[in-house]
């Protein structure tokens, strides 16, 4: 017989899951926001947990404590939502859990299992942080972050991060494939795979690093190509999205969303990240790329699109925001799924046509103080004889 506190928790997270998500007043004419995130360590299920038999556990403790669960990659199939989570387990280690969803704001239930992924790589320790690809080659590819200890010195906190790869058909059976290699840099996080061939090659875009926290040398979003994704090599990284001094992205930026595709560019959704005397700072920001060249920059309004607001500050890594999913439903919705301060996961929803209007109409970064004012003093003025014409 089950502990009567199991009925306890079960309709708790019965009611979690049924409670109905909308929007706030948040206005700002680009996206909305939710009242509740999408996904917490409460929408884990009891069985993942808890041990279940009263003889085994009769004060009904959890067993396999879950801390968190963010940055998730997010798929559109057969007109439901899937977001592939970090779920991170109190133990520090991350592994990932597909959530289902009918409308992709609320409702979102964990499949019965995490997913298990093919143990390819002895000295991988921990994965995280998955972006998933429809790719036009029929596939559905995750690219995540595959950690391992660095070995080179006498530091238990040294890390080593790769680009690994997976693909899939239904996201239940999972081929794993060499982690990319690219040559002209150490290491390599936040990856993620063009949708479509360039030049009848795959396409990432890429992070060059120098070490596991530090971008170093790496001047920002890199782009590569590769004949061969089952053994994926890039060998030259051209640089798309720059690191800029005193901007959003002056410590490091990273590539985040797929991109998507519209008639005026590929739209991406990336993150950006500055120092601050509290630490670093993430934010989400946008650009573009051409159509015939993805890796050409043609479009990057001035600042954030979404930075961390009221309670979503504060968290296990507070004062951040981070998003590795995104999707383009066919009625023109964009459903851009974030994580706040590392700890859940939240939805903001616009349309193409705002994304595009936004991209490409908002005014770019003049990159001084005197300048942003003088840009913002123009607004002002047009603004001002505008009213006075009404």
């Amino acid at each position: 017989m089950l502990h009567e506190r199991y009925y306890v928790e079960k309709a708790k997270y019965d009611r979690l899951i049924a409670r109905k998500n909308s929007k706030t007043d948040f206005y700002n004419g680009v996206f909305d926001r939710y009242e509740y995130p999408v996904l917490t360590r409460e929408h884990i299920p009891l069985t993942w947990r808890y041990d279940l038999n009263p003889s085994t556990n009769p004060y009904f403790m959890e067993r396999l404590g879950i801390n968190a669960v963010m940055n998730s990659g997010a798929v559109e199939l057969d007109g439901k939502f899937y977001l592939v989570a970090r779920i991170e387990g109190n133990d520090r280690k991350s592994f990932f859990g597909v959530a289902e969803s009918d409308n992709g704001i609320d409702g979102f239930r964990f499949w019965d299992y995490p997913i298990l992924l093919p143990d390819t790589c002895p000295e991988e320790t921990n994965v995280y942080d998955m972006r998933l690809t429809k790719h036009e080659d029929g596939y559905i590819y995750g690219v995540f972050c595959s950690e391992s200890k660095d070995t080179s010195v006498n530091d238990l906190s040294a890390a080593v991060a790769a680009a690994g790869i997976v693909r899939t058909k239904d996201l239940k059976n999972w081929e794993r494939l060499p982690n990319l290699v690219t040559l002209r840099s150490p290491q390599q996080r936040n990856v993620v795979l063009h949708p479509e061939f360039v030049n009848g090659k795959y396409a990432f875009y890429t992070r060059p690093m120098d070490d596991f926290i530090e971008t170093g040398s790496g001047g920002g979003i890199g782009f590569g190509l590769c004949d061969d994704i089952t053994h994926a090599v890039i060998d030259e990284e051209k640089m798309t999205s720059l690191r800029r001094y005193h901007t959003i992205t002056e410590a490091k930026n990273g590539a985040g969303a797929v991109p998507i595709k519209t008639d005026k560019g590929w739209i991406h959704i990336a993150h950006g990240v500055r120092n601050t005397a509290a630490g670093l700072r993430y934010v989400i920001y946008a650009f573009a790329t051409a159509l015939d060249d993805p890796s050409r920059v043609i479009a990057e309004p001035s600042g954030l699109l979404i930075g961390p607001r009221g309670e979503e500050r504060v968290g296990d890594v507070s004062n951040v925001v981070f998003t590795n999913g995104a999707i383009a439903a066919a009625d023109g919705t964009v459903y851009i799924y974030y994580a706040s301060s590392d700890t859940r996961m939240h939805v903001a929803t616009t349309t193409i046509d705002r994304l595009v209007d936004y991209v490409f109409n908002t005014p770019s970064d003049p990159l001084r103080s005197v300048e942003c004012v003088a840009q913002r003093c123009d607004l002002i003025r047009k603004n001002l004889e505008y009213l006075d014409r009404q």
